[in-house]
């Protein structure tokens, strides 16, 4: 277990140890920009941001999104995973970490087929377009600022200069195009971030929620690499095509490569491919 690793579990159990919650022995459930920790024998999980403030220096802001639009989806009757009830939810501040404690919930290996991402993603866009979660925010907030982050960022990360002043170029030029009818959104609706419970499937993660059009969301499926995303896009009804997408799918890719970066933190020797990744990213984006 990593030093930075280490710092999350032990941030995790403290916190929730002096909120009054038995831990026994906490279980890392996944290391990424994020540690999530299980906080046996209680149905508790926390996540810890470790690396996210790399990119979003005010670390509790999206968590206060995520928590408080898994609230109010929650009472909709949405399928979202759930902040705990059994602590407070947060976000917390522990050792200099921002972390949030949510509902545990057994999930299988199953992964979703193409339709039945795009389905349940459309059920959730449904939900969401009624739904109060609390905050507001400008259009497509998240990915903008994590972007204008990188801008300033970048280099001390490991990417190529003239690609970092590039990609902030490129953004300013996607603005005027990512106009559209605003709603609430997931924010990283991919693949990945669907677990199947027993209960069915779940959406998990919105903690990269923002107002949009929801061509953003559908940006994100279309561009996963872990199903055919154009067939996910397909099950939407009335899903625009590739060509009327390609202003979010420009962004997405060009967001998709900032964050590669601080991924390359946790795994150096990732930081070929993630320059690697921005250097596509920024050609697909100049000759759309």
């Amino acid at each position: 277990m990593s030093d930075r690793v280490a710092r999350a579990v032990a941030a995790a159990a403290g916190c929730a140890r002096s909120l009054g919650l038995p831990v026994g022995e906490p279980r890392v459930l996944a290391d990424g920009v994020n540690v999530v920790v299980s906080l046996g024998p209680a149905p508790v999980v926390a996540r810890v941001a470790t690396l996210t403030p790399l990119l979003r220096p005010d670390a509790a802001h999206q968590p206060l999104r995520d928590l408080a639009l898994a609230r109010a989806l929650v009472a909709a009757g949405a399928p979202v995973l759930a902040p705990s009830d059994l602590v407070p939810a947060g976000p917390h501040t522990r050792d200099g970490l921002v972390l949030s404690f949510w509902r545990r919930v057994d999930v299988s290996d199953r992964r979703p087929t193409p339709a039945e991402a795009g389905r349940t993603l459309a059920d959730l866009h449904a939900v969401l377009r009624d739904v109060d979660p609390g905050w507001d925010g400008d259009p497509l907030d998240t990915p903008l600022q994590d972007l204008a982050a990188f801008a300033g960022r970048g280099v001390s990360l490991g990417a190529p200069a003239d690609l970092v002043e590039r990609t902030a170029v490129l953004v300013e030029e996607l603005r005027p195009r990512l106009a559209g009818p605003v709603q609430v959104l997931h924010g990283d609706a991919h693949p990945g971030n669907l677990l199947h419970s027993p209960d069915g499937w779940v959406w998990a993660d919105l903690e990269d929620t923002c107002r949009g059009p929801v061509g953003w969301d559908l940006a994100c499926l279309r561009r996963t690499g872990r199903l055919d995303g154009r067939a996910a896009l397909d099950a939407v009804p009335g899903a625009p095509s590739d060509a009327e997408l390609a202003p979010w799918l420009s962004l997405r890719a060009l967001h998709a490569a900032a964050w590669w970066f601080v991924h390359a933190v946790r795994l150096p020797e990732d930081l070929p491919a993630a320059r690697e990744q921005l250097r596509d990213a920024v050609a697909e984006v100049s000759a759309r």
